[in-house]
């Protein structure tokens, strides 16, 4: 399993080399959000995950990296060998690139 920075991210979904992958609750989404992600709750992930397409890597966001990183390690066992989790979340993506999300 691998981790990307939230500037990482950043440059990867301006290329559109990377598949987004949110895995944080409804109600979370609802705070902040990254436009054209693909929202599957982590509680759902092993019951979803054949919806996730092949094409590209998928980076898997949650709010601070721990789920993401839960996500990615399952991911990889499913066969994704490009399941990348980003670290210090949709905060650090907040922090870093884009002050106008809402952090919670």
């Amino acid at each position: 399993m691998q981790t990307i920075s939230a500037t990482t991210l950043k440059t990867l979904l301006d290329e559109g080399t990377v598949h987004l992958l949110d895995v944080r609750t409804s109600e979370e989404l609802d705070e902040a959000a990254i436009a054209g992600a693909l929202h599957i709750p982590l509680h759902e992930l092993p019951a979803r995950h054949a919806e996730l397409p092949r094409d590209k890597p998928i980076a898997v966001l949650c709010h601070h990296g721990v789920r993401s990183e839960t996500a990615a390690r399952f991911l990889d066992k499913a066969g994704f060998a490009d399941a990348m989790s980003v670290m210090g979340g949709i905060d650090a993506y907040a922090l870093d690139v884009d002050p106008a999300l809402p952090r919670y």
